[in-house]
């Protein structure tokens, strides 16, 4: 098999998460696990293969056996953990962004609500570089993700998509959110622009709300969306 330029076009979503995922070759705090969201079984094996074969630093590639809940599947890529991390990654991009034709990746890192440009700089500065640092960046992002943030939700599944969260519940239509702030609750509040919503048809959308995603505090500012979860907040926009 010999991938040419643009062989997986549309087929690679343009967002891929760091460290979401454990590693299977060591401890998470030694191996940095990428990976990446493939619409189609074929294309995800095309891509693990080009990753085993086409860079010498990569301990592992490999592909979830069987299609995820939203019939798509994921390519996970293993990488020591060293200062070298973000040059490695943006080496590997530079191989996939052929494959692909998107020229502009985003990442997403520990399953974070917010996506960040994929260039050397801010990998480098958001990846921990060694098991100290990321025990510490682990333990500080506890809440900044939506599988956290979302531990006690009502959903069956949460779908992260290119900047929004689409909630699944079984019997009911998905409900998909786009991203606006997320942070400390005081600061996410003074973010937030518009007026409070008081309204009937306002409290309604957010007792809808409450009622599919579970006992969270939402207040409507505006036109987003503000979830509470302890000191924590996000706020979402109904899309």
């Amino acid at each position: 098999m010999s991938l040419k330029r643009a062989d997986l076009r549309d087929l690679v979503k343009p967002i891929f998460e760091v460290d979401s995922y454990s590693s299977k070759m060591g401890d998470d705090a030694d191996v940095v696990v990428i990976s990446f969201t493939v619409d189609q079984k074929e294309p995800a094996d095309d891509l693990v293969q080009f990753c085993e074969m086409g860079y010498n630093f990569i301990l592992d590639a490999d592909v979830t056996p069987g299609e995820l809940d939203n019939g798509t599947y994921k390519v996970f890529v293993e990488i020591q953990r060293t200062k070298k991390i973000g040059e490695q990654i943006m080496e590997l991009l530079d191989g996939v962004k052929k494959l692909t034709g998107h020229d502009d990746f985003r990442f997403r890192y520990y399953k974070s609500f917010k996506s960040l440009p994929a260039d050397q700089e801010t990998l480098a500065e958001t990846i921990p570089l060694d098991s100290n640092a990321y025990e510490i960046t682990i333990q500080e992002n506890t809440l900044n993700n939506f599988s956290n943030f979302f531990r006690r939700s009502a959903v069956d599944s949460i779908e992260a998509l290119t900047e929004s969260i689409r909630f699944h519940k079984r019997y009911a239509e998905p409900v998909t959110m786009k991203v606006i702030d997320a942070g400390p609750r005081s600061e996410v509040y003074e973010r937030a622009t518009g007026s409070l919503k008081i309204d009937y048809k306002d409290i309604s959308e957010c007792l809808y709300l409450s009622k599919y995603l579970g006992d969270y505090n939402i207040t409507k500012i505006g036109e987003t969306f503000i979830f509470e979860n302890g000191g924590y907040a996000v706020s979402f926009k109904r899309i």
